[in-house]
């Protein structure tokens, strides 16, 4: 067997421009959920015990240490920190059985922290979201320099986490910079 290391979009990059600090988090593994035909009582009790609740449109569950989020009807992305969830997808498959399609989706997504007190003014460039009047838990599904992503306004005042798809994880970075230049 190959003994395969896993490695980051990016490298794990951490740059600080101003007041704003953007982080490549490297350490949070992904699973898509998706309740099949008569499976969807079952899926959502599955991920009401695992998160505390299940989240609906423009929702997340910010649960510790498994969270997750609205992607459309009947379709959640859960994700855990990497160290204790790595085979998350598997862990979540044994759980719901035949009830949901679960795809692992740790290697399709790029996930980037930002924080600092512009990180309004910087979400306020990027793209179309409501930041000002996002509260903790709000998700929003947006485009960012082109690609499709996912907001998601984290507990901490200044802070939201943004999912992109990792093959254009120089492009997403980029205009992350980009902007925080641009409000610092």
């Amino acid at each position: 067997m190959h003994n395969l290391t896993p490695t980051s979009a990016l490298g794990g990059v951490t740059d600080t421009i101003g007041t704003i600090t953007i982080t490549e988090n490297a350490g949070v593994s992904l699973a898509s959920v998706a309740a099949r035909m008569s499976g969807e009582k079952k899926t959502t009790q599955v991920l009401k015990k695992l998160l505390g609740g299940v989240p609906g449109p423009g929702r997340s569950q910010q649960h510790d240490p498994e969270a997750g989020f609205w992607m459309g009807p009947d379709q959640w992305m859960i994700g855990a920190p990497m160290a204790t969830h790595e085979l998350l997808a598997d862990q979540l498959k044994n759980l719901l059985g035949d009830a949901a399609s679960v795809t692992d989706q740790t290697g399709a997504w790029v996930v980037f922290d930002v924080t600092g007190a512009a990180m309004r003014d910087l979400m306020e460039l990027l793209c179309a979201v409501p930041i000002r009047t996002m509260v903790a838990g709000d998700t929003q599904r947006t485009v960012i320099h082109h690609l499709g992503c996912f907001v998601i306004r984290r507990n901490a005042d200044d802070h939201v986490r943004i999912l992109g798809p990792r093959a254009s994880a120089g492009s997403l970075h980029h205009a992350l910079v980009a902007a925080a230049h641009s409000v610092a």
